[in-house]
């Protein structure tokens, strides 16, 4: 039987949300905490943002997930691609890319060490930089030369990029339509890439530039606004209620030991690279608590928890990047969360 979360813990989280909204952390949120039985208990505060009026966040309002993408699009389909035989982990990645003549040292990162954040691939990512390059994306990233030491843990989007350029060669399918299949299959209906229309149920992000539009509907994340909204590593937009659609998917199917997806999860359980005292790499997850609790947070303020031993999962969905980069406003709050989906 999955551990239920007790109410003097999830009290403690709507007031710590409540919180962050007071003290203009975030115009709103959502949080959602769930068992493997389907039972939910929804928290939210605020407002959706002052551009939608009154309107207040609900698990059907439309969040910018920013990384989550990792997790919700490209893990998952890296582990389809696995199971019917079309990606071997331990392979360098160049093997599932068109063609390329030449060396490509970031090329001969294998797609285990992407999706780990192990291959020495420069940290920083700078799109802008290729504009009006004749090579191909896949190559121009391939050829860069690696900036760390292979297996030590370092994390980057590029690698994901790559995967997602992988995934949409090795299926000759773009990388939003197989996305789209694998949420319809997971009856996720409102998660989808960018961009989205305006409206009052769709959080806008950020505003870049004092007098410009603020960013509303359109990807948060430069290098993926770059590439269309389409990305490995962000680009995805999806609601408090199919992210937990998502991880009760995740958490059934380790429950009931059967299945592609269970197999799946309990590999990226395994750990892989250290991050810091208490916190490993595994297979795209951050992992704690030993290995029983995985998660991924992302810049825009959303994170995902999983743990599948207790049957429990935790979803929060906020635009805290409205009022600019938003990770130490989130730390109490992700800090709170992880400790109570921890706790047994």
């Amino acid at each position: 039987m999955p551990v239920p979360f007790p109410a003097a813990d999830t009290a403690r989280l709507h007031e710590t949300l409540a919180t962050l909204v007071d003290d203009g952390g975030t115009p709103g949120g959502v949080i959602v905490c769930g068992t493997a039985d389907g039972r939910r208990r929804v928290l939210t505060a605020g407002i959706v943002a002052p551009e939608c009026g009154d309107a207040s966040p609900a698990t059907d309002t439309t969040y910018d997930i920013a990384s989550l993408t990792k997790v919700v699009a490209t893990w998952p389909l890296v582990g389809r691609a696995l199971d019917a035989g079309l990606l071997d982990l331990d392979a360098p990645v160049r093997d599932v890319l068109p063609p390329m003549a030449g060396e490509t040292p970031s090329g001969d990162a294998t797609v285990r060490q992407l999706l780990t954040h192990t291959a020495g691939l420069r940290a920083s990512t700078r799109l802008d930089l290729y504009r009006g390059a004749e090579a191909q994306l896949h190559e121009l990233l391939c050829r860069e030369p690696l900036e760390g030491q292979p297996g030590r843990h370092r994390y980057v989007n590029r690698g994901y990029i790559l995967l997602g350029l992988a995934l949409a060669h090795i299926h000759a399918t773009p990388l939003d339509v197989l996305a789209h299949e694998l949420w319809t299959d997971l009856r996720m209906g409102s998660t989808r890439y960018g961009p989205v229309t305006r409206a009052r149920d769709v959080a806008p992000t950020e505003q870049r530039v004092p007098g410009a539009p603020r960013i509303w509907g359109a990807a948060h994340d430069d290098n993926a606004a770059l590439m269309g909204g389409i990305a490995g590593h962000a680009g995805v937009f999806s609601t408090p209620n199919d992210l937990a659609t998502y991880a009760l998917s995740l958490i059934t199917a380790f429950t009931g030991k059967s299945g592609a997806l269970d197999r799946w999860l309990r590999a990226a359980l395994i750990p892989h690279a250290p991050i810091e005292p208490g916190l490993h790499r595994g297979l795209s997850w951050v992992l704690a608590d030993g290995g029983r609790v995985a998660y991924h947070h992302g810049f825009t303020g959303t994170s995902l928890y999983l743990a599948p031993d207790t049957g429990r999962y935790l979803v929060i969905c906020t635009n805290a990047v409205y009022h600019g980069p938003a990770r130490a406003r989130l730390a109490p709050l992700r800090a709170l969360a992880l400790k109570t989906v921890s706790a047994t």
